[in-house]
């Protein structure tokens, strides 16, 4: 396991050399702390990064926003500057989320964390001035995964009342090898083969044991029945291998009776809400925060 560790450290390190494109003119709101403790006297997430729109309501709805990086990577500032805009927009509350990575916390660590700290806002969120009965939740990569699998845990235990799903260009299906999803175009490509044998990496970090692969928790895609879910929105991109498993898991919520709004983004890869282009990333940043607002504030599915 000490490899492991500091097979991973050394790639974090690498990673943290490559830093995030941020996108011009976010809106830039005040972010406040706050400690979160359940009612057993645990602490699912330490501090929670809390955005609130300007001239919202007093107590406005809650978003959680989980952030990517292949379950391994990535902490709340990589998504800093857009939870400022899905606030600005979207008038809710934006929860950015700091959730445990693997390999330190393997699978479900962080599935169940996210799933405790919802199940905590809405029975507590009303005593920090959130509205924990108009609650969703969203992520981008690894993060849609987790959203996705807290989906379906709150569908399986009837708590909490979820009100919207965002899945941002997520890989959904961990029991396939990233490398059986690459095109042919995307093998001619040697930037998105190595980001494909990354995602190997990552999956072998989460995953202790790729038997899990096929949990629904770990690959939602692969859940038996969707039903039930609350109103999705998927966005995926062209050239992102990880494509199909998004434009799979819209078809199936469709087929399974669930509202669902699916945009696929002409010539962008993977993570371009975060490194562009520009243009596409706002616009997608845009769809997520109308799409926030129409099932949290407007409360009218897609």
């Amino acid at each position: 396991m000490t490899d492991v560790l500091d097979d991973a450290r050394a790639f974090r390190v690498e990673a943290a050399r490559h830093a995030l494109t941020v996108p011009r003119a976010l809106p830039d709101l005040p972010r406040e702390t706050f400690q979160v403790i359940d009612a057993g006297g645990q602490a699912p997430v330490r501090d929670l990064m809390v955005y609130r729109p300007q001239d919202g309501p007093e107590v406005p709805a809650v978003f959680v926003n989980l952030h990517g990086g292949g379950f391994v990577l990535g902490d709340w500032r990589d998504d800093d500057p857009y939870c400022r805009l899905l606030a600005d927009v979207s008038g809710c509350a934006v929860i950015n989320v700091d959730y445990v990575l693997a390999p330190e916390h393997p699978y479900p660590a962080a599935v169940h964390q996210v799933y405790d700290l919802l199940v905590w806002l809405e029975a507590f969120g009303a005593e920090h001035g959130l509205d924990g009965s108009r609650l969703a939740v969203g992520g981008h990569s690894a993060g849609g995964n987790l959203a996705a699998a807290c989906a379906l845990l709150a569908r399986r235990s009837g708590r909490p009342a979820l009100r919207g799903l965002v899945v941002d260009y997520a890989p959904l299906d961990l029991a396939s090898p990233p490398g059986t999803k690459l095109t042919d175009a995307m093998r001619a490509d040697p930037g998105t083969t190595e980001f494909a044998e990354i995602g190997a990496r990552f999956n072998a970090w989460y995953l202790p044991d790729p038997a899990q692969g096929t949990d629904e928790l770990a690959s939602p895609v692969l859940a038996a029945d969707l039903s039930g879910l609350p109103p999705t929105l998927v966005l995926t991109a062209e050239l992102d291998f990880l494509r199909d498993d998004g434009d799979l898991f819209a078809a199936r919520l469709r087929a399974a009776g669930v509202a669902t709004e699916h945009t696929a983004f002409p010539g962008c890869g993977h993570a371009f809400t975060h490194q562009g282009p520009q243009e596409h990333a706002l616009a997608a940043w845009q769809q997520m925060a109308r799409f926030v607002r129409r099932v949290l504030v407007d409360e009218g599915a897609p």
